[in-house]
C-alpha cells in the first residue's frame, strides 16, 4: 500500500518523530546534541515554527510545535534534517543516510491532546529506562517548563499560559502533571497516532480537518473527501 502524503496545517500543534536508521545513534555526545538544538532555533526562526517541547533520545527525537504557515513544518525538517546529516557524517567520518526514512507527523487538537503529547514526551527517557525522573534528562524542554531554566528554542503554547496565573503555578502545574504520568491508554493513543499520521482529536475536529484535505485523516470508513486546502508532502 502506498504511503500517505503527510498533513500539514498552519496554526495546529503538530507532533513529531524523527528516527536514526536501523535504530542507529543519531548523536553520539553532547557536542551532537548542542548542534542539533543550534539548528532547531535557528530554523524555527527562519520558516516560522513554533516549538514547544522536545526531548532528544540517543536514536531519535521528538518534537512539538505549530507552525505558522503551512509549508513551516517540511521545510523546517528539511532544512534541520539536510544540515545536521552534513555535520554528523562530517564530525564522525561516516557517509549515506542518517535518518531512517521519512518523519512521522501527526496534527494534534490542542485542547484535547497538547498538554499529554508534551507529558508524554517528557516522559520517553524514563519509559527507556535511561533516567528515574523526567528531570534528571537534560536533553528535553522539561526543565524549562518546569521553570528549572530557560531555553531559548521554547515558545510556549497558550494552554501552558493557561496552566497558571503567575510562572511559578504554570511550572508547579506542569510538574505535577509530568509527576502523575499517563495512563497506557493515553499513551498507546499518542505514539501510534505520530507513527501512522493519523490526527489526534475529538470526533468534530477530526471531521473538520478532513474537510481540509483530501488526505485521510483517521483511519476510518471509506468515504470522499472535501476539496483539499491544506497541504500535503510527499517528501
Amino acid at each position: 500500500m502506498a504511503r500517505l502524503p503527510r498533513l500539514t496545517l498552519a496554526n495546529l500543534p503538530h507532533h513529531i518523530i524523527q528516527r536514526g536508521n536501523n535504530g542507529g545513534e543519531i548523536f553520539v555526545d553532547a557536542q551532537d546534541r548542542l548542534v542539533m538544538l543550534d539548528l532547531l532555533r535557528e530554523m524555527a526562526r527562519r520558516f516560522e515554527v513554533d516549538v514547544h517541547a522536545y526531548v532528544l533520545m540517543p536514536n531519535h527525537f521528538h518534537l512539538l510545535l505549530t507552525p505558522r504557515t503551512v509549508q513551516g513544518v517540511p521545510h523546517f525538517m528539511q532544512a534541520v534534517g539536510r544540515s545536521y546529516v552534513r555535520y554528523f557524517n562530517n564530525r564522525h567520518g561516516r557517509t549515506g543516510t542518517l535518518w531512517e526514512g521519512r518523519y512521522r507527523c501527526t496534527v494534534l487538537q490542542a485542547e484535547q491532546w497538547l498538554m499529554a503529547t508534551m507529558v508524554s514526551m517528557d516522559l520517553n527517557p524514563v519509559r527507556d529506562g535511561l533516567v528515574q525522573r523526567a528531570v534528571d534528562w537534560p536533553w528535553s524542554s522539561y526543565a524549562h517548563n518546569a521553570g528549572l531554566q530557560s531555553d531559548a528554542l521554547i515558545s510556549p503554547h497558550a494552554l501552558f499560559w493557561a496552566l497558571g496565573n503567575t510562572p511559578f503555578a504554570r511550572d508547579a502545574a506542569y510538574v505535577r502533571a509530568v509527576e502523575a504520568g499517563l495512563d497506557p491508554d493515553t499513551q498507546e493513543q499518542i505514539s501510534h497516532a505520530a507513527l501512522r499520521g493519523w490526527a489526534l482529536g475529538e470526533p468534530d475536529f477530526i471531521e473538520n480537518l478532513q474537510q481540509k484535505t483530501e488526505r485521510r485523516v483517521k483511519r476510518q470508513k471509506a468515504g470522499r473527501p472535501a476539496a483539499r486546502t491544506a497541504s500535503v508532502h510527499k517528501d
